[in-house]
């Protein structure tokens, strides 16, 4: 995936945690993974995967080798290096607990609905 301007992709749009993290799982669970499909699994739009990949690769999380799959298509074999395993293991960190944090809020909201319901009957 060449690289086009002279803007860096991730100055001009900070990536979330969640659009990283999804992207960088993904890329490790399946290298051979297309744009169209990372944006599909990540729920972004096939520019923003785009976008997202350029800036994952200016930071130097990702690196894109060519690869052919047929005669006729040129296709990209993303993998993480290093630093974009290091990413990877923090932003799967903050992910967790976040996530784990609207588990326990959830579980407190339901108990005091389930409070409230049992108050009206």
């Amino acid at each position: 995936m060449p690289l086009k301007g002279t803007k860096c992709a991730s100055l001009l749009f900070p990536m979330n945690d969640d659009i990283r993290y999804h992207l960088l799982r993904q890329i490790q669970k399946n290298p051979k993974i297309t744009q169209r499909e990372l944006a599909s699994e990540a729920g972004i739009s096939l520019g923003k995967a785009n976008y997202c990949l350029r800036a994952l690769m200016e930071k130097g999380l990702v690196k894109a080798d060519n690869f052919r799959s047929s005669p006729k298509k040129l296709r990209y074999l993303y993998k993480l290096t290093p630093k974009g395993l290091e990413e990877k293991a923090r932003v799967t960190y903050s992910f967790l607990k976040r996530k784990q944090r609207e588990y326990e809020n959830l579980k407190e909201e339901i108990e005091r609905l389930r409070q409230e319901v049992g108050r009206d009957k």
